[in-house]
């Protein structure tokens, strides 16, 4: 598993790549701030997230501070996954260096 930092991630999403942005927050935390682009399933559907996801698909883990999308990011690559990402921080990192104009809780 790789980590990527929230400037690189937006770096990427600039050049045109289109990773799959996995937000493992509660949905009140999704309602209250998002990536563009982003989508919602939280880690406490994480059963979900393995019917909906493929193990060859680019995907960059979200959360708050970037602790529950490591756990999920982990549990991804036990089941096989292997184009897995850690966004470092966080929204709340993403909101502090790329998005100065997203809601902070």
């Amino acid at each position: 598993m790789e980590s990527i930092s929230p400037v690189a991630l937006k770096a990427r999403l600039d050049a045109g790549e289109k990773p799959f942005l996995l937000d493992v927050r509660e949905s009140w935390e999704y309602a209250l701030c998002s990536i563009e682009g982003s989508r919602n399933i939280s880690q406490s559907n994480i059963e979900k997230i393995q019917q909906d996801l493929k193990p060859d698909d680019d995907i960059v883990v979200i959360c708050h501070h970037g602790l529950r999308s490591l756990q999920v990011a982990n549990y991804l690559i036990g089941l096989g996954f292997n184009k897995i990402s850690n966004l470092e921080g966080g929204v709340d990192a993403w909101a502090r260096t790329v998005d100065a104009n997203m809601a902070q809780y």
